[in-house]
């Protein structure tokens, strides 16, 4: 394994007990950052903590993202365990299961937006101030291929992805001299826990898509991540990283 040189820096990663967000603070432990890992789960977010404290310093809190008090409460308390936050992870995200469009229940599909896209923005908006007034930091944010491709019976999680990809753009152009990078990757599905929303069928539809043959392993992704977040990572903004098996070339 490579190391990314990350010494020094304090990553936040929401979603951080388990999948794509445990690997990619287990990654950055390695490299030499401090995590602060927020969860909805609690259990489970104690468990990843006493896990990955053999790796460096982590800090947890409980944080229902969707809630602006919430997040603004959360992010203050990082400030003052560890005095700065040098890189954005926003990974928590959710299926909200399958149905086709007409079939999905309106609370379904706004809880969905809520989590996956809102909440970023949220997150970003409490902690873009302060890389802002440090002219430092990187901000990456965990979309899917689903956004690209847009998934047939999971209307309201490739829509919020897609939103999060422009989202990304966006905020990257608004940064672009601040010293902030922010780029979003687009990977494949992997065998996390957000299977057990799916059905079987879509699982499988998921991996016939994927000329590799195979799901997406979280390392693979913690590694992308890493180096997105690093200060070699200079001169890309606004990007979006393919990580598919190729099913993306685009």
């Amino acid at each position: 394994m490579n190391r990314i040189d990350l010494h020094d820096r304090v990553a936040v990663i929401t979603g951080g007990a388990q999948g794509f967000g445990y690997a990619t603070a287990a990654r950055m432990l390695d490299s030499g950052a401090s995590v602060a890992l927020w969860d909805i789960d609690s259990a489970r977010l104690e468990q990843a903590r006493a896990e990955l404290s053999g790796r460096g310093s982590v800090a947890a809190a409980v944080v229902e993202l969707s809630n602006e008090a919430a997040v603004d409460a959360a992010v203050q308390a990082t400030l003052e365990r560890f005095g700065q936050i040098d890189i954005l992870v926003n990974n928590a995200g959710i299926t909200g299961g399958n149905g086709t469009t007409w079939e999905l229940e309106p609370a379904v599909w706004r809880r969905v937006i809520e989590v996956n896209l809102v909440a970023p923005y949220l997150v970003s908006r409490a902690i873009v101030p302060h890389m802002i007034a440090r002219r430092y930091g990187r901000i990456v944010n965990i979309a899917s291929i689903a956004g690209k491709e847009g998934n047939a019976n999971a209307s309201h999680y490739s829509a919020s992805k897609a939103g999060l990809i422009a989202l990304t753009k966006s905020l990257g152009k608004e940064l672009a001299q601040a010293g902030v990078a922010v780029n979003c990757v687009t990977p494949a599905a992997a065998r996390t826990a957000i299977f057990d929303t799916m059905t079987q069928a879509h699982i499988d539809f998921m991996l016939s898509k994927i000329p590799m043959g195979r799901f997406l392993l979280v390392e693979e992704l913690a590694a992308m991540v890493c180096w997105l977040s690093s200060q070699e990572c200079s001169f890309s903004t606004g990007g979006v990283f393919d990580i598919s098996g190729g099913r993306a070339t685009y």
